[in-house]
């Protein structure tokens, strides 16, 4: 299995011939690698509604006939654009014919910021746990840092942890070394950083707060194999 990083909170999974795509944030984002047209994911996850992290996906699902999985509220604002979805909600896991996901807490806001200046709701933002061949990658989204972290990591052993690093919106470096502590994933790769002004932050510094072979960064394109 190949794990990928493509700048802001973009991951990519490719297992057994699909590709599944975490928060496709490509146009506009100056971080990533990729491009609209020549990404086709078989499976798009959403983590939540901000545009940010939605990017992309209404474009990359109509062109590739992917499959998006996302909060309730959000999967039916994106079916409702002719998208095939499938909704979840917090705690809920279902087996997918790629692999299992489960979506978890995560402490942050959501909406979309409309040109009439109006936020439509979108539903609770999500963490992700994604297990596929006996192997459990965890998104953390945006959040903040809480105790249940550790509930997470004691039901769920991970194997790999993307985890916000760039405070003001999300957890910061300090949080997110004692967030990776109490989760105890195997390794764990920094993201959400450096996209804007207010989450600039030196993700070589969070990984030395970590205990030593755990925290790795990953520059746009390079890829974990697990």
């Amino acid at each position: 299995m190949k794990v990928s990083y493509h700048g802001h909170s973009v991951v990519k999974v490719e297992s057994n011939g699909k590709t599944i795509l975490f928060d496709p944030f490509i146009n506009g984002n100056d971080l990533t690698d990729l491009k609209v047209d020549e990404v086709k994911p078989d499976v798009i996850i959403v983590t939540h509604g901000h545009g940010d992290h939605l990017g992309d996906t209404v474009e990359l699902a109509k062109k590739n006939n992917s499959l998006v999985i996302a909060n309730f509220e959000l999967a039916a604002y994106l079916s409702w654009q002719g998208l095939n979805t499938h909704g979840m909600s917090i705690g809920g896991a279902y087996n997918f014919d790629f692999g299992k996901v489960k979506l978890t807490p995560a402490f942050h806001g959501t909406g979309l910021v409309t040109e009439n200046n109006e936020i439509i709701y979108l539903g609770m933002p999500a963490g992700v746990l994604l297990t596929i061949d006996g192997k459990t990658i965890y998104h953390a989204g945006d959040t903040g840092l809480f105790s249940d972290m550790k509930l997470i990591g004691d039901r769920h052993p991970i194997d790999l942890a993307f985890l916000p690093i760039g405070d003001n919106f999300t957890m910061g470096p300090e949080d997110a070394a004692y967030a990776a502590k109490i989760l105890g994933a195997k390794k764990v790769v920094p993201i959400h950083f450096n996209t804007f002004p207010p989450i600039k932050q030196d993700p070589n510094q969070f990984v030395q707060m970590l205990d030593e072979g755990v925290g790795q960064v990953l520059n746009a394109g390079e890829t974990i194999e697990l």
